[in-house]
């Protein structure tokens, strides 16, 4: 590649070095004419300035190339991964689009690379990346495998190139999610070369003088260590031959990162960390002889060295959760040295190698059935990249989290859910008070219902409303039994709070009149008015279906039903009827006292006999076939209806002028003790009336009580409220209300 103003003198002799190492290791996988494309495709971004040295000044093109060597050599990847590394940046800043870039090399390569971008977008959420639902919402949403490979090389390969970098902040962050995002990928993913070097150079450039503290002193002990580590296996090596057992011995070093998290853990300074060096004995046992042999070995070891009691592991009797099996002793070898010694079977160090990470079934983490298989598969193909394994790396697709989504909060939080999660489901999840004030949310910044299903990579910011509380209906929302337990707890103690207020509610209005309770009276009074329970008579006060004062009022005909002997010879209210009838013209005045729409007076209106309104009443009117308009009260019975069906002959109507001279019919509903006196009275009153007429009354009684309606003619609203106080006031009256 030529470009005199993009690489340095000393950057061309690299170009030339990485490219000839690349060919080396992809070459026998390119299709004809990959290498001039790529490079014509790479002169074309550089030249456009389409790619962009990055906070470390790194030339873009070297660095990728030296990703795709560690992809090739490290992990086996060739073709379609190198053309992805070297063509992602170029894309991503839309010097070519993935179509192009699938057009000229393949879906495979633009699969891979439309991967890498859309983990990318990831970042851009701030998330918590430490998270472990972040490491597993990268593997959800990168589909295919090699886009994680290819993100742990790159981290490697910026991890060797920024330790002479002068920017020291930026390294220490690259470095830190080194180690808390990328080496746990690579130990997961089995790559446990590429997780110590991630783990040591993190530790190297966050924490340098531990670092360098910690490899002086490996350096200044190695050559006596390996003398000694060759001189503790050598007698136990002849002892277990002479059993006749089958097996071989590893010896090893811990890594820096390892020793350090040690010493941090013990407390300790380096000299005081035990197992600076491990021994590994692998025994090549049957199934059926495997616990024995071990613990055989395990004798032979103790016998030939003293062991720690307090520093023996037994996963032989009781395996770890993630199926790890092994024998772990701690002995005093020579010189008063503390070395751990490890013992297992071929099996045994197959599922240590190839198993779960320990924490992935300690969590109780659900939608990985098949990961067992599925990561064992890849760790195969990496190991195996010579015989050709990685030719099968394309049919890797991330679909482990098929049953869980990953949603984030606006501070960049990370959840996982179900999936088919609702957002009432997420906000139960975060906390019950946030999930019981919900009202919606806004996800990925767009006003979205209580029901909305969530996806993976989703922002999700709650909405909330204090007037809000739980609904029934919400357990047919929610999919989680979290939610659901939290939202039956908030509806059964909302409930609760609603009875203990009506019962207090009853109990006020008691003492307030100066009226003693008698609970034996209540009960009785609950189930002659029906109620199964004591919860539903107070659900229904609860509710306003049943009003305080009247239940009092029926309280108080209980206790005198049970306490006055009443004499049959009292005359029934029901043959006291009168039905005459109210002409048109009475319910119209000498002066037009409404005014239509905006101003307009004198049009044919009439009052609707469906409500009847009268002056003072909030109205409106409704223009009929004919052509007049029929007024409406604005709690018309009818007024909805008529609102959705025919909005568009709705017209605004009120009150104008003054009401003298005008009289409306309106329909009174009065419940009484049965009594013919109590009727007198009450028509009694209505004649005492100015300006109040009585045109009807139809009266009927049953149980020892009459329900009637009356019928009369009357100016306006504060009449009609006068009167029926007066009403009210009648001995006998329970109830007067307006039809």
């Amino acid at each position: 590649m030529e470009n005199d103003t993009f690489f340095t003198a000393t950057e061309k002799r690299q170009l030339i070095t990485l490219y000839r190492k690349l060919l080396q290791l992809t070459g026998d996988t390119l299709h004809k004419g990959d290498g001039k494309q790529l490079k014509a495709y790479l002169v074309n971004a550089a030249q456009s300035n389409a790619i962009h040295r990055d906070t470390f000044g790194l030339n873009p093109v070297l660095k990728d190339m030296q990703t795709a060597i560690i992809v090739a050599e490290e992990m086996g990847m060739k073709r379609a991964s190198m053309i992805s590394i070297m063509l992602r940046e170029s894309v991503q800043r839309g010097r070519y689009t993935v179509n192009e870039v699938g057009h000229a090399y393949g879906e495979d390569v633009a699969g891979i690379i439309r991967g890498l971008i859309r983990v990318n977008e990831l970042y851009d959420k701030s998330p918590s990346i430490e998270s472990e639902n972040f490491r597993n919402l990268l593997l959800s949403f990168a589909e295919d495998m090699r886009v994680i490979l290819i993100m742990i090389a790159d981290r490697v390969n910026l991890m060797r190139q920024i330790k002479e970098s002068d920017n020291d902040e930026a390294r220490r962050e690259v470095a830190s999610e080194a180690a808390y995002l990328y080496a746990p990928l690579a130990h997961k993913l089995g790559l446990y070369k590429l997780k110590s070097e991630l783990e040591d150079l993190s530790l190297k450039y966050t924490e340098p003088e531990v670092y360098y503290h910690i490899k002086d002193k490996l350096n200044a002990t190695k050559r006596a260590r390996d003398k000694y580590i060759t001189a503790f296996i050598a007698p136990l090596q002849a002892k277990l031959e002479a059993t006749g057992m089958h097996f071989h011995i590893k010896g090893r070093t811990k890594s820096i990162h390892s020793i350090y998290q040690k010493m941090k853990k013990q407390k300790c300074p380096f000299e005081g960390v035990y197992d600076l060096f491990a021994i590994r004995i692998i025994l090549d046992s049957h199934v059926d002889k495997e616990k024995l042999e071990c613990w055989q070995a395990y004798s032979i070891v103790t016998d030939m060295y003293q062991p720690n009691p307090k520093r023996l592991r037994d996963w032989l009797s009781v395996p770890k959760s993630n199926g790890y099996e092994s024998l772990h002793i701690t002995v005093m070898g020579p010189e008063g040295k503390w070395v751990e010694v490890q013992i297992r079977t071929e099996r045994m160090d197959e599922v240590a190698e190839r198993g779960l990470a320990a924490h992935w079934r300690y969590k109780g983490v659900k939608g990985e059935n098949g990961l067992d298989e599925w990561l064992t598969s890849v760790r195969e193909a990496l190991e195996n990249s010579d015989a050709g394994g990685l030719e099968t790396m394309d049919q890797f697709k991330l679909d482990l989290y098929e049953d869980e989504v990953f949603v984030f909060t606006p501070k960049g939080d990370l959840f996982k859910l179900p999936k088919g999660a609702t957002v009432l489901d997420f906000a139960f999840h975060i906390h019950s008070k946030l999930g019981c004030k919900c009202i919606g949310a806004r996800v990925n910044g767009k006003n979205v219902q209580l029901r909305q299903k969530l996806n993976s990579g989703d922002q999700v910011e709650i909405t909330t409303s204090n007037a809000q509380t739980p609904k029934q209906d919400w357990l047919n929302i929610v999919t989680t039994s979290k939610a659901r337990t939290k939202i039956r707890q908030a509806l059964k103690e909302l409930v609760a709070g609603q009875l203990d207020f009506a019962k207090e509610t009853i109990e006020r209005r008691f003492k307030n009149r100066k009226i003693e309770y008698d609970e034996g009276v209540m009960m009785r009074l609950i189930k002659r008015l029906g109620f199964k329970t004591v919860s539903d008579f107070y659900q229904h006060i609860a509710d306003g279906v049943l009003d305080a004062n009247e239940v009092i009022e029926k309280y108080l005909e209980q206790q005198r039903r049970e306490t006055e002997t009443h004499e049959d010879t009292t005359r029934s209210a029901e043959g006291y009827n009168l039905q005459p009838s109210i002409p048109e013209d009475a319910v119209r005045g000498k002066e037009d006292v409404l005014v239509i729409d905006q101003n307009l007076k004198g049009l044919d209106f009439k009052p609707a006999r469906c409500c009847n309104p009268i002056y003072g009443d909030d109205v409106f009117g409704f223009v009929t076939v004919s052509g007049g308009i029929k007024i409406h009260r604005a709690d018309c019975p009818n007024a909805h209806e008529l609102r959705e069906r025919f909005g568009y002959r709705i017209v605004k109507a009120r009150w104008a002028g003054k009401s003298q001279g005008t009289q409306y019919p309106i329909t009174l509903r009065v419940v009484g003790n049965d009594d013919i006196g109590i009727v007198t009275n009450i028509t009694s009153i209505i004649s005492k009336e100015n300006d109040i007429s009585l045109r009807a009354i139809g009266i009927d009684s049953h149980d020892g009580l009459f329900s009637g309606t009356l019928t009369v003619l009357i100016g306006d609203t504060g009449r009609l409220e006068a009167l029926i106080k007066k009403l009210r006031t009648v001995k006998g009256v329970k109830q007067v209300t307006r039809n």
